[in-house]
This record gives C-alpha cells, structure tokens and sequence, in this order.
C-alpha cells in the first residue's frame, strides 16, 4: 500500500483550494525590529515585519532579554521534566505569582503555549463540573473550540458578541444547570471587542461561570496592561482568565488565573499541565520582566496605540479597503485567496514587506484580508512607505479601493 499517495493527496487538496502555507525564512535583529532578515531563495534581504503578534516589541527588550541571559547562564536551560517528576523551578513560581497578580487572581497555572492553556484549561473544567453546558462564542479561536470538543460535553455557539442571543440559550438551559461562558475579549481577526461587562451581567444573573482569552489584550490594554477585563472594570467578575506570553510580552506560554481552587483543580487533573515538561528558567525570567515593565511602563501601550491609529488613517486616506476595528489590529481586505496570497507575496519580493494572508479557516471564505499590526517601532516612514507599496500592489492586481467590508456581516 502506499501511504505517501494519502498525504500528497491531502496536500493537493490543500494546493487546489489555494490554502496551502508557505513560511518565509526570517531571522529578527535583537535591536533593529521591526526590520529583519529574510532569507529568500535568492538570498539574505533586509524586510520590514508588519505582521508580528510580538506587539509592543518586548521581544528584543533589553530587560527582557537580560533576564533570559542571566537565568541561562546561571541556572541552566531546560527544566529538567514534568512538575510532577522534576519539581518547580523557582523562577515559574516566581512568574506564576506576577501573573495572579497582574490578574487580580488568587492563583495561575502556566502552560507550554496560549494553545495549550484553552485547549487543557476549558475541557478540564467543563469536565470538572457535572452536567455541565459549555455556551461559546461564534468567532472564538480554534483552541477554544478544540478545548470545548475535547471537553465532551453539550455545547451551544451563540453569534459572535450577541449578548441577546446568549441570554436566550441561558434562559433555556435553565436556573439550576452548570453553564460555563467562553469567549475572548479581543478577536484578533477583526480588531473587535467583546462586550465583557454585558457577558458578567448575564453570567451573574442566570448563575453561569465565566471563562475569558485574553491573548491579544494582556500587556495591551488596562492601567497595568491586565488586558481589556482591566481596562473595562470587571476583571473581578471573570472566574478565569486565560493569556499568553508569547505575543505582547514577547516570549512564550500560556496561562489561566483565578480562584485558589479552580487552578489548582486544574493544575490536579489535567493531562496538558501533568505529563508535559515544565517550561524552561530562561523563559520564565524574560516573561517576568516583561510583566514588570509593563505593570509600570505606559510608553509602549500608548506609542503602540498611536502608530495603529496613524496606520490606518494613512491607509484610509490612501483609499484602501481598511476594515473597521477599534483595537491595534489594522485588516485590510481582499476578499479573494489567490490574490491575497499573491499580494503578500509581491510585498514581500518587490517591496521588502512582510505580511502574511489570512485565508480559510482563519476567516471566512470571501473575507481574506492582510493582518497589519503596528508596533511602536513603525515610524511615519515605515507606515508612508507600506502605504505606498500597498496602492502599487492594488494596482497591479486589480484591486477596488474603498471596497466595503463583508466580514462584519
């Protein structure tokens, strides 16, 4: 038999349907973001990165990477096996007590990634909790979905950030049944904002637990960048509230805060935390300084709003087809796959300009667009020019300026 034939296969449907990912070989200069090296099939060229989940640029702090270095150097790499085999190091326990702090929370759990945490932390507790109805957002991220697959218990989707339509299924499923809400503050596809204070309205009144992804917030937004639930006042009604460290604090891993007792239920019976090896003292030293400075700092959170805000005043006044978003996500729309991996692709070769498609199942089909993120480093040169590059690959492709937006439809 010959399995190679199943998996060219499924390759080819992927090539068909024009969804098939190519990496771009990139190697970033601690220093110099958002410019860096790609590493093309002709050779090493200098590009600007306008698409990087590390937001504020904490990756190439200075104190954040120090502390890597000094907790490497010092105490060694890995962490030497599971929690349960080898034991916490100091410096996770360290990071898991500034992230309950940053939180408001009695306690955290870390994970090996954001993916990890939603994906263990929702089906441990749905499973935790008897009879239990898991009520999720329409628009939520796939490890949210997969954490409620995994969860094995009955599921209902509300439309995205329709606090009518979830009062609806609350009201059905009745006073005296568990239900836990899952959703995320900010959707990161389309820059919007979910309405917390509502959800904790509903989630008080018809006795249901609350569970929040906060990835694209967390170091954002709020006074100490506690994410949107700060920033809103109700990061005291979310029962738990999950995060990463991988984007705005520029490292990597996940993590829930909450009660003493839902953590550490979790921290006891999931299968993601128990049988996985602990993440390394480096990291979680860089991740506990990026906190630090973030508890702190305002310059990134309120540089890193003005370049969003600029960025798209610039692309908006340039005519191109800038999809409404609140937030520091900037989408622009193309609404065809071919061509929006085409214009990512003519950026990159012709302009030094590095910003990935987002096509099906990311978004829609219909809805493909290009995912600008700002960060504070994005000078007015650097936005002028991604404007300019932009209207030369529009033109080029045949795309319509000022097309409205079907995505929020």
């Amino acid at each position: 038999m010959n399995y190679s034939q199943f998996f060219q296969t499924a390759l080819n449907r992927l090539h068909d349907e024009r969804r098939y990912r190519v990496f771009a070989d990139l190697e970033r200069i601690a220093g110099r973001f958002p410019h860096a090296t790609w590493h093309s099939p002709k050779g090493s060229r200098n590009v600007v990165i306008w698409c990087s989940n590390d937001y504020l640029g904490m990756g190439q702090h200075p104190k954040v990477v120090g502390a890597m270095v000094e907790t490497a150097t010092r105490v060694g790499t890995g962490a030497g096996g599971t929690r349960n085999i080898a034991g916490t190091h100091h410096p996770l326990v360290q990071l898991e007590a500034e992230l309950a702090d940053l939180h408001g929370k009695e306690a955290s759990l870390l994970f090996t990634s954001g993916y990890v945490s939603n994906q263990t932390g929702i089906s441990t507790l749905a499973k935790l909790i008897p009879n239990c109805l898991i009520l999720s957002d329409a628009l939520n991220h796939n490890s949210m979905i997969e954490g409620v697959r995994q969860a094995g218990c009955e599921r209902q989707i509300f439309r995205h950030n329709d606090v009518a339509h979830l009062e609806e299924l609350l009201i059905a499923a009745g006073p005296d049944r568990p239900k836990l809400v899952v959703c995320e503050s900010l959707y990161s596809m389309d820059g919007d904002v979910a309405p917390l204070g509502k959800i904790c309205d509903l989630a008080e009144k018809y006795g249901a637990m609350t569970y929040v992804d906060e990835v694209h917030a967390v170091g954002m937004y709020g006074p100490r960048g506690g994410g949107i639930a700060e920033r809103d006042g109700v990061m005291h009604r979310i029962d738990v509230l999950e995060g990463t460290l991988a984007k705005a604090f520029g490292c990597l891993g996940g993590y829930i805060a909450g009660r003493a007792e839902i953590i550490d239920a979790v921290r006891s019976y999931a299968p993601g935390f128990i049988f996985t090896t602990a993440l390394p003292p480096a990291i979680c030293s860089a991740a506990t300084a990026a906190i630090r400075h973030l508890k702190t700092s305002t310059w990134e959170r309120e540089r890193h709003q003005d370049r969003a805000a600029r960025t798209k005043a610039i692309l908006t006044a340039a005519g191109l087809p800038v999809m409404s978003s609140d937030t520091h996500i900037v989408p622009l729309f193309v609404g065809d796959p071919e061509k929006c991996k085409r214009a990512s692709d003519l950026l990159l070769e012709d302009h030094g300009i590095y910003i990935q498609p987002i096509n099906y199942p990311t978004v829609a089909k219909g809805t493909e667009r290009l995912r600008i993120t700002p960060s504070p480093y994005h000078d007015d040169g650097l936005i002028d020019a991604l404007a300019e590059a932009l209207l030369q690959v529009w033109d080029r492709l045949g795309l319509p300026l000022h097309q409205k937006s079907l995505a929020a439809e």
